[in-house]
């Protein structure tokens, strides 16, 4: 799973600030969001509006940063970039959330462990300290707002992960898979991966209702 997020973690919507092993490495303190109005609310859990425009600023640059010159306002409208963002997000702290209810943590050396193996953060292949205070400047994030995201991410792809391994493919899908072993187990995996995203979302949508999720898109709007 961890190899797997090293490899998607530009797509997976952004730059994460840390808090490395412990809270010794750089040291943290706590942030208080009381008195920030927030787009999305599940009991004490909240998605702030600054934490939803930082996010949405950080997919698009990378949107952009993909597609070049392709990328314009009509295609971000197609996209429907600012619910494709706050879907995410929602999605991330749901899991997050049932993960502490199912008894799943991130321990600080599977935190440390992704942070420093992010190419974002390196330096001619290796974890650069510097790189990375430099990222947190330009995104005017600190440490304690990337370690809660980054421990979200974590969290929420160890629950996608579980469901997606009790998403098995149902017998008369096989009647449809034909062609040489290449061709068929292609077909499979990409059975596989339908049948894993219908599950998560379908399961994304029960907890939110469960949760009583509350979401204010006038802030965002």
């Amino acid at each position: 799973m961890l190899e797997s997020m090293r490899k998607h973690a530009r797509f997976f919507y952004v730059l994460f600030v840390i808090v490395i092993l412990s809270f010794i490495f750089w040291g943290v303190g706590t942030t208080d969001k009381s008195s920030t109005p927030s787009v999305v609310e599940i009991g004490k859990d909240k998605i702030t509006v600054e934490e939803y425009w930082r996010q949405y600023e950080q997919t698009r640059t990378m949107i952009r940063d993909t597609y070049k010159e392709k990328f314009n306002d009509e295609m971000e409208k197609k996209m429907d970039l600012k619910n494709l963002v706050l879907d995410t997000m929602i999605t991330d702290m749901v899991f997050s959330i049932t993960a502490g209810d199912l008894g799943i943590t991130v321990t600080d050396k599977e935190l440390q462990d992704v942070i420093t193996h992010d190419p974002e953060f390196m330096r001619n292949g290796v974890f650069s300290q510097d790189v990375y205070f430099r990222a947190l400047q330009l995104q005017r994030q600190t440490p304690e707002m990337f370690e809660s995201s980054m421990r979200k991410q974590i969290l929420s792809a160890k629950v996608i992960q579980l469901i997606g391994s009790c998403a098995d493919i149902n017998p008369l899908d096989f009647k449809n898979i034909s062609g040489d072993d290449k061709a068929a187990n292609e077909k499979l995996q990409a059975i596989m991966l339908k049948n894993r995203n219908a599950a998560r979302n379908s399961y994304a949508t029960g907890l939110s209702q469960l949760l009583h999720l509350k979401i204010n898109k006038d802030l965002i709007s």
